[in-house]
């Protein structure tokens, strides 16, 4: 849940503070932590919002494929934030909600396909450092979502990589929107287990 972040909050303010602040308390019910420490440079988080808000009409992609993404990218990373944030949206959009609670142990889950597995497998070695993303995970999934597809994946899992580690970074922590929602808790991923 909340707690402190790295840079202090602030009030939203101005015309567009306030229409952000209402349309936040819309469609979550409160003004996200996160929101209002972005909000001491309101051009940087309005730039943000847009792009973020952009890469949800791109429709090349499945919703459901790239939703599983971007959580998957989120868990490797640890963003607790994000995870929260896009499992609650997974009800608001109508996608699998049994499957995006999945997605923290979707190497040991038996609910994915191929392709779903491809899809995290790959949002998963983009996050890494150096990203292990490989010329056989490229080409399977090149098969599997056409090259328009690819790029959208790609562009979707880069933008979350970006946000998450900078919600990390300024100590933004989930604030229990899917719990909020009557959702149940996102599964919790085992270990995987390694060669000794």
């Amino acid at each position: 849940m909340s707690g402190n972040t790295r840079v202090p909050r602030t009030e939203m303010t101005g015309v567009y503070g306030g229409l952000l602040k209402v349309a936040m308390r819309r469609m979550l019910g409160a003004v996200p932590e996160g929101a209002e420490v972005m909000w001491h440079h309101p051009k940087l988080f309005t730039d943000m919002m847009r792009f973020g808000a952009r890469t949800e009409k791109w429709d090349k992609l499945d919703r459901n494929l790239s939703t599983f993404a971007v959580m998957a990218a989120a868990a490797e990373i640890g963003c607790e934030f994000c995870l929260d944030y896009n499992y609650y949206l997974s009800r608001h959009k109508g996608l699998d909600e049994a499957k995006a609670r999945e997605v923290p142990r979707w190497r040991q889950s038996d609910v994915f396909g191929t392709v779903e597995r491809r899809v995290m497998e790959y949002a998963e070695a983009m996050c890494q450092t150096p990203p292990t993303v490989t010329d056989e995970m490229s080409a399977a999934l090149l098969d599997d979502l056409g090259p328009a597809g690819l790029l959208e994946l790609t562009a979707k899992v880069a933008f979350l990589n970006s946000s998450a580690r900078a919600n990390i970074a300024l100590g933004i922590h989930s604030e229990g929107y899917a719990a909020a929602c009557g959702l149940a808790p996102l599964a919790t991923g085992s270990p995987v287990p390694t060669d000794t």
